[in-house]
């Protein structure tokens, strides 16, 4: 059904969820044309993200990423204290308006007024509230997403290997280090990988980046123009869509079903996308693991389109059941896929480490970029973690917190049966550190969260990632970083919550 919402004194806008076009470029396209056609004047103030959201009835995300389009394009402007308006617009804006306006979407229009931030900045600003909420940790959150279990590091062993190198090794090493990284730990980078993943490559494909969200930006800033498109899978992973955010990106919602993502739904996207961001091992957040079929649909439209496949290798150490399938860069024989991987979920998260698997013939453009970046990363670390690797002691830590992290995964599942099995439809993950379990159709994920945080209990909804309205919402439930007894005890907490919140909303029990 079309969704209605009304500015303040302005025409109305109407949304057509059935339409091929995604919800944020139709709102992109009215707000764009009521400018140019002078029904939004100069300097009128919009209404916040957040409340035209809450008039159409779509998710922030959609509101929020029309916006930005039209800041990058120059038809608004933001600036901290005073909203966001409608900019003066330049003579070539109204003089090319009137013509094709697929050219017109690909470029960035001079700014018009300078405020405290650059129209990106002022973007990404207005989301950190939501990666700053995912993001801070406290030690009595039992359902915390992407934060694995550090009481067992073995911070002994971690320590004798940073004083060995601090000793012998810093003199030798303290001038500038490779740009790629040090070359003991990409060697064997490779070797681990190829043996558990399948990824086969050189030392000198890999690039050592801070963290899996380090690669993503690099990604971002080399293979993607401003105003050029981008498939991320919705829901999906925040990370991957701040650093398009950043790069001025405009990113394509493609639905992810039982399969992973649907290549066929983002064939049938207007647009040509340059590139697809995919978490195929452990899908974000729903926890899906991309079939082999829709594996090899998706590189065959990479190798159609000539477009890139950032393969975010996400939770492929912890597998608990099914058949483990090879990485996509495993299946790639036209080499389209970045293979992206990181030691901060695996390890610890203040570790920033992570690499990526960089196709020959864009190794180079990488680097030079890579140069006007950081430079290089700390070296004990890397140092370190080499010899962590290569002494046993990564493969050793590896099964031990699988054990652990699949009995707190069988403790959740089990609480969740018993206590809300008549309630909530539960995805029981074939890998990674939480999982998903799914409300009845028509009950609020938000309300849900907001009563459970009364009772102290943080919770994230699914809709929290993602960009277009979902018919069933859910919630994302951490298991790695509590005890089973912490997680039964807090499902006790989360049943009498959420039969509080279905005391007044209609539905079926199964």
């Amino acid at each position: 059904m079309p969704k209605r919402a009304r500015l303040v004194d302005k025409p109305e806008i109407i949304l057509d969820q059935n339409a091929q076009a995604p919800l944020y470029r139709q709102l992109y396209e009215r707000l764009r044309a009521q400018i140019l056609a002078g029904q939004l004047e100069t300097g009128t103030r919009l209404s916040s993200t957040r409340v035209l959201a809450s008039q159409l009835g779509v998710s922030r995300n959609t509101t929020a990423l029309a916006y930005e389009q039209l800041l990058l394009e120059g038809y608004l402007e933001s600036r901290v204290g005073d909203g966001t308006r409608v900019a003066r617009l330049e003579p070539e804006q109204l003089a090319q308006a009137s013509g094709n306006g697929s050219k017109q979407d690909r470029r960035v229009a001079p700014a018009t007024q300078r405020g405290l931030l650059a129209r990106r900045g002022q973007v990404l600003l207005d989301e950190f509230a939501f990666g700053q909420k995912t993001e801070v940790s406290s030690d009595k959150d039992v359902f915390l997403v992407g934060e694995p279990e550090v009481a067992y590091f073995p911070y002994e062993i971690w320590a004798r290997l940073i004083a060995k190198h601090a000793r012998q090794s810093l003199q030798a090493h303290s001038r500038y280090q490779d740009v790629q990284g040090y070359g003991p730990l990409r060697e064997a980078i490779v070797a681990h990988i190829g043996i558990t993943r399948g990824v086969h490559c050189m030392p000198e494909q890999i690039i050592l980046t801070a963290g899996a969200q380090g690669a993503l930006d690099l990604v971002a800033r080399v293979l993607l123009d401003p105003g050029e498109q981008s498939w991320v899978e919705d829901p999906g992973y925040f990370g991957a869509r701040g650093a398009l955010m950043a790069a001025g990106a405009v990113m394509l919602p493609v639905p992810v079903d039982r399969q992973g993502i649907s290549v066929a739904a983002g064939r049938q996207l207007q647009g040509e996308a340059r590139l697809a961001v995919v978490t195929p091992s452990h899908q974000f957040p729903t926890g899906v693991t991309m079939s082999l079929v829709r594996r090899l649909e998706l590189l065959e439209w990479a190798r159609e389109t000539q477009g890139w496949i950032v393969e975010d290798d996400y939770d492929s150490e912890y597998r608990y059941s099914g058949r483990p399938l090879e990485a996509l860069h495993g299946l790639d024989r036209a080499g389209r896929v970045i293979y992206i991987g990181t030691f901060s979920k695996v390890l610890f998260p203040s570790l920033r480490l992570g690499y990526m698997v960089v196709p020959p013939q864009l190794l180079e453009g990488f680097l030079a970029t890579r140069r006007f970046v950081d430079v290089h990363l700390p070296l004990l670390e890397q140092m370190a973690l080499t010899d962590f690797i290569t002494e046993g002691h990564f493969a050793r830590y590896l099964r031990k917190m699988r054990g652990l992290y699949m009995e707190r995964r069988d403790a959740l599942v089990n609480a969740l049966n018993q206590e809300l099995g008549n309630i909530l439809d539960v995805t029981i993950p074939e890998a990674g550190i939480h999982l998903v379990a799914w409300l009845p159709e028509g009950v609020s994920a938000d309300s849900v969260v907001e009563l459970a945080a009364n009772q102290g209990l943080r919770i994230l909804p699914v809709s929290r990632f993602s960009m277009q309205p979902l018919k069933r919402d859910g919630l994302v439930l951490g298991f790695a970083n509590a005890t089973p007894e912490a997680l039964r005890a807090d499902v006790h907490a989360l049943a009498r919550v959420l039969r509080s919140a279905l005391i007044y909303t209609p539905f079926s029990l199964k």
